[in-house]
């Protein structure tokens, strides 16, 4: 099964990739819960926290075009807040009919967006730097260290396996339908009916593909059940965190609050 491409993880022989992975979770969660409550506006703390996350991309040689290329996801997520442009009252920057409304953006409105933006933008490359650096297992793993619910830890953990037992079965429909198929001699003519016809076809598909990958699922969880699988991800005995995994935490947690108290203590 050649899926490869939907694994995040790119093995690299660096500081970031060495470090364990409870140590890297609870820095990123302790960053992202900083990087969220900074007040709006805090742009010289918006632009340190943005200075370490691009270190740690740096470190961790995975390459800063990568992360950013893949942090250009959080474009969607940011869109939600743009009807703060025009909510949030404020001394008014421009105004512009649409139809029959006159739409004020305000300077508060676009402080806010271009905040909440950012630091969402920042996050997600927390996030893309930690999946890089981190395997799926070792992710669950450090999940559980940190006594994040069971449940939940085994939903992730299914929801990750299932997505490639899903996409092993959209191969297994693709190649079949090619196989099916026949290839019509005349340059820049498809093959196939109408768009109804392929409209249908598709549909058919996506049918199949539901319930094959149902039935697969099924058949995974009762070989899982039959080796004795009862929700909890067992693994070898983790050593304790050492003393400079726990100076790493504390020195984190220190930049982190200092940066968290300048901000509200000037701008909040």
């Amino acid at each position: 099964m050649h899926v490869h491409f939907l694994d995040p993880y790119r093995p690299r022989p660096s500081l970031v990739h060495d470090l364990d992975p409870r140590v890297k979770l609870v820095l990123l969660l302790a960053f992202i819960f900083t990087n969220t409550l900074l007040p709006v506006g805090a742009w010289p703390v918006f632009v340190l926290m943005f200075s370490m996350i691009l270190a740690v991309e740096v470190l961790s040689e995975l390459g800063v075009g990568y992360v950013l290329r893949r942090s250009v996801l959080a474009l969607p997520f940011i869109l939600a807040a743009f009807p703060l442009l025009f909510t949030i009252k404020g001394t008014t920057l421009f105004t512009f009919p649409l139809g029959n409304w006159v739409l004020s953006v305000s300077l508060a409105g676009l402080e806010r967006f271009l905040s909440i933006a950012f630091k969402s933008w920042v996050s997600l490359q927390a996030a893309i730097v930690f999946a890089a650096s981190t395997s799926f297992p070792d992710i669950l793993v450090a999940m559980r260290a940190i006594h994040i619910p069971r449940l939940l830890v085994a939903i992730f953990g299914l929801m990750w396996r299932y997505l490639f037992v899903l996409v092993d079965e959209v191969l297994r429909l693709m190649r079949a339908r090619l196989a099916r198929s026949g290839q019509n001699a005349v340059a820049g003519y498809k093959s196939g009916g109408s768009l109804l016809w392929r409209a249908r076809v598709a549909g058919g598909m996506a049918g199949s593909l539901f319930l094959r990958g149902f039935e697969r699922s099924d058949r995974i969880y009762t070989a899982m059940l039959s080796r004795g699988y009862d929700g909890e991800v067992r693994t070898l005995s983790q050593p304790g965190l050492s003393l400079t995994h726990w100076a790493i935490i504390v020195l984190g947690f220190a930049l982190l609050s200092a940066l968290l108290g300048v901000a509200v203590l000037f701008w909040g």
